[in-house]
């Protein structure tokens, strides 16, 4: 590997020797993508990397789940749900904490029926924020 792709794949440096090859060629071969892009966007991915690493099993589970949930909604659906997240980025951290700390307080359905719900066409009812009810159930 070239000293780019290490950079890029340190943060797995410690697990990589008991990743499958398969895994190993793949991420390899992702590096060679990464490598075009700008530099800024090659951080990004590897702070992503670096965040998943410090996922416990439990938290990589529900990230696998959250994103099949995701992949499985149709591409309407996706495209809501990403500009449902951008106006999330735009507010300000305390109204973030609040809204995230509510999202995690949900249950699996909950959070189902959020993401089958929420945008602009929304069917839940008015008050709420990106779908998401105000205040404790």
């Amino acid at each position: 590997m070239s000293p780019q792709q290490q950079y890029l794949l340190g943060p797995l440096q410690s697990q990589w020797e008991t990743l499958p090859q398969q895994r190993q060629e793949h991420m390899i071969q992702r590096t060679q993508e990464w490598m075009k892009l700008p530099p800024d966007r090659q951080q990004e991915i590897r702070e992503r990397i670096q965040r998943w690493q410090q996922m416990t099993p439990q938290q990589r589970e529900q990230a696998r789940q959250n994103q099949h949930l995701y992949d499985t909604l149709p591409a309407e659906k996706q495209q809501q749900l990403h500009e449902a997240f951008k106006r999330y980025q735009q507010l300000p951290p305390d109204q973030r904490e609040d809204l995230r700390r509510r999202w995690l307080e949900q249950s699996p359905e909950q959070k189902r029926q959020w993401l089958e719900h929420m945008g602009p066409r929304s069917t839940l009812p008015a008050g709420h924020a990106f779908g998401m009810p105000r205040g404790r159930h």
